[in-house]
């Protein structure tokens, strides 16, 4: 059975309609000092169930969810599994300053103790290898890269795949590989949050293709945008920028469009940019770890 935290009810349908399981209704609201309140209306008794909540901007969501998954196993669900297609809290993998919060291992530490399974899709793993470094739960980890690719193909005629730093090659190149298309990455160094340099490589070679931009977040829009001037001034079209997650911080949407980019993500996070279901990838993972697959798994493109 499928629960859906508020915000997650599109997703939660598009596993539904996959898998054909059952949805129940969790009523989730505030008191007026901000606390949440979490009641069950559906029964769960002997069932396996997941709850399906994304985790961007997470200090919104984290008790509330916390209190569910408590909720759901006092309530005699034989599992509770959670499907965070958008995962939190991935970047701060190291301690960079003396004094600073793991809070990568906090924040699996808090959802380990609470959920028996984890599926998520395309999590930060810069420093570490894999989720089961620091979770202690079941985890799959989904590449959406072949989604990804699926959508240049049925929407792009000639595409040039470009990724805007080394970080981004996995998916620019896996997208690449998969429908045959010329690829380049760029460099990048970072002086802050927003403040990037973008070293462009020469895309001279294939003028006449249509640029796609491709990371696997838009947060702050800035290291897109500034690969997007690059890309631009050597005599392209503004690129479409094609991202697996689409956090959209303050004004990245605004600064992409004024570049004149076109924004596609999946459906991890909610936002008009969606185009690109995740419901059969995530059904189908959420169905292999509540039939008790072995160990964890990691997903990636053929």
């Amino acid at each position: 059975m499928l629960f859906s935290m508020p915000g997650n009810e599109r997703l939660a349908a598009s596993i539904a309609e996959h898998t054909g399981w059952a949805t129940g209704t969790l009523e989730v609201r505030r008191f007026p000092d901000q606390e949440s309140y979490v009641r069950l209306r559906s029964g769960v008794s002997g069932s396996a169930v997941a709850v399906i909540c994304t985790l961007a901007r997470p200090d919104d969501q984290i008790m509330r969810l916390l209190f569910a998954a408590r909720l759901l196993r006092e309530s005699g669900a034989r599992s509770v599994h959670l499907v965070a297609p958008y995962l939190a809290y991935m970047r701060q993998d190291r301690r960079f300053k003396d004094g600073e919060a793991l809070t990568s291992r906090q924040f699996a530490q808090l959802l380990s103790s609470e959920f028996d399974g984890l599926v998520t899709v395309d999590p930060h793993l810069h420093r570490y290898a894999d989720l089961g470094e620091i979770y202690s739960m079941e985890t799959a980890s989904l590449a959406a890269s072949p989604l990804l690719a699926d959508w240049v193909r049925a929407n792009v005629d000639a595409p040039l795949i470009i990724g805007p730093d080394s970080e981004s090659e996995q998916w620019a190149g896996a997208i690449a590989r998969l429908i045959g298309a010329p690829h380049a990455v760029f460099a990048k160094s970072r002086r802050g949050d927003r403040d990037v340099l973008i070293a462009a490589s020469d895309l001279g070679a294939w003028k006449g293709r249509t640029p796609i931009l491709v990371d696997d977040v838009i947060s702050s829009g800035h290291t897109l945008a500034n690969a997007a001037r690059e890309i631009i001034d050597q005599g392209f079209p503004p690129p479409i920028c094609l991202a697996v997650h689409g956090l959209f911080a303050a004004g990245a949407e605004a600064l992409l469009r004024e570049v004149g980019c076109r924004m596609v993500t999946t459906e991890s996070i909610s936002h008009a940019s969606n185009a690109i279901t995740l419901g059969a990838l995530l059904g189908d993972a959420l169905a292999r770890q509540m039939e008790g697959g072995a160990g964890r798994l990691r997903i990636t493109p053929e």
